[in-house]
């Protein structure tokens, strides 16, 4: 995968990093005596792509949900804009400026790939129901602005010639192009890519990676996966997992030569052994 370096020292001539729009503070969640995640703290920043990486079972699932307002913390502090957010809830993210994509991708398998990506758009819906149902003209302008904006994310992913197409029917791959089209159709200041390279190949992968560079011109990016090699091509900035707590954080260059970060793959690759003794 060859994209542009973003590991480089940042000079001292540097201007100051920009404020977080999005930080999660000192995050514990707990399942029963299970402690998936212990003091884990992260900050998103406008125009960088921020990476959580770890081996299977450090915690980045349940963290990445902890965003979403799917899990709620047992402890720990969430921000947005540097105001508290309480009682986070998915239904929420939307008016917040924050969109999201899911491993499981979550398409409705009825609609098809424009009327799974309107769906994404649909915050900026300015007519009601009553409107539409008389086809009154400000709701068929409000239509066509939405299908606009819909147009624009699906050209922008590289599947606007499956529009008529449902789901089901179409290579995983592009399922993942729809869903990624559905979360930027949202226009967001904050996008939440949970395993966005899972199941893809090395070409795909390097064209997620790309487009993901580019989305940082309009919005932060947090992206979580275990593809080291896609993670330390794209981000400006990793944190590491393992066992539910942060044994590393800082620039690729950084992350990469951590001894903490070599121990953790390794011991993956040591119990992904052990498992199939």
């Amino acid at each position: 995968m060859t994209l542009p370096d973003t590991s480089e020292t940042r000079s001292p001539s540097a201007p100051p990093d920009p404020a977080p729009l999005f930080t999660a503070e000192g995050v514990t969640v707990r399942f029963g005596g299970l402690t998936a995640l212990d003091d884990v703290s992260l900050a998103a920043r406008p125009r960088e792509v921020h990476g959580v990486i770890g081996p299977n079972g450090a915690g980045k699932t349940t963290f990445f949900n902890v965003c979403c307002g799917f899990v709620r913390p047992d402890q720990g502090t969430l921000r947005w804009r540097d105001e508290p957010v309480r009682g986070l809830h998915p239904a929420r993210l939307a008016g917040m400026g924050i969109a999201r994509t899911l491993q499981g991708l979550g398409l409705f398998a009825g609609l098809t790939v424009a009327e799974n990506v309107l769906v994404g758009a649909d915050r900026f819906r300015r007519t009601g129901f009553a409107s539409s149902l008389f086809a009154l003209p400000r709701a068929a302008a409000d239509e066509r602005s939405l299908r606009e904006r819909a147009d624009r994310a699906l050209e922008e992913v590289g599947v606007a010639s499956y529009t008529g197409r449902y789901p089901g029917s179409l290579p995983y791959p592009v399922r993942k192009r729809v869903a990624l089209a559905r979360a930027l159709a949202a226009d967001p200041e904050l996008l939440l890519l949970d395993e966005p390279a899972s199941g893809l190949g090395a070409d795909d992968m390097t064209e997620l990676g790309e487009l993901v560079r580019g989305l940082t011109e309009r919005m932060a990016v947090v992206l979580v996966d275990h593809h080291m090699d896609l993670v330390m091509a794209v981000c400006d900035r990793i944190t590491v997992l393992d066992f539910g707590r942060v044994v590393a954080a800082g620039s690729p260059a950084q992350v990469r030569d951590d001894q903490a970060v070599i121990d953790a793959y390794l011991g993956e690759e040591a119990r992904a052994g052990g498992d199939d003794d």
